[in-house]
């Protein structure tokens, strides 16, 4: 793996930048009407799973990426929950809630497996001396 110097370089953080933007879309056309608590929720749990990475690998420091990480997998699971709540509240369609769900399955197995080779790496981060 190439040395990463930014967190918009890491091609999980994009793919999480692209569910955050099919999520604010789909608000943005009034699918969720006037549901504003719900909106806030969905728009919350998607841009946490973007954001923790970016903060985490900002912190600079291996362990706390790898925190922040697990929270961006949190925050991905809470999404796939409340994108089950939309269908349910006919906010989204059938193909849609496959797209959304197929893209946060494919997004938490990458944060795991980023997660698991940061644990086997001797990279420290930046805020570390490197051995």
């Amino acid at each position: 793996m190439a040395t990463v110097k930014r967190f918009e370089d890491l091609e999980v953080w994009k793919e999480s930048r692209k569910l955050n933007t099919m999520i604010a879309n789909l608000i943005r056309e009034k699918r969720f009407g006037s549901d504003f608590r719900f909106i806030h929720q969905v728009l919350g749990s998607s841009g946490s799973v973007m954001d923790n990475i970016a903060e985490g690998f900002e912190r600079g420091t291996k362990a706390e990426f790898i925190q922040f990480l697990g929270y961006s997998r949190g925050s991905c699971s809470e999404l796939r929950s409340q994108l089950y709540r939309a269908f349910d509240f006919h906010y989204i369609r059938k193909d849609e809630l496959d797209i959304l769900l197929s893209l946060t399955f494919q997004i938490n197995a990458m944060i795991y497996g980023l997660m698991n080779y940061l644990k086997r790496t001797n990279i420290n981060g930046h805020r570390k001396k490197q051995p």
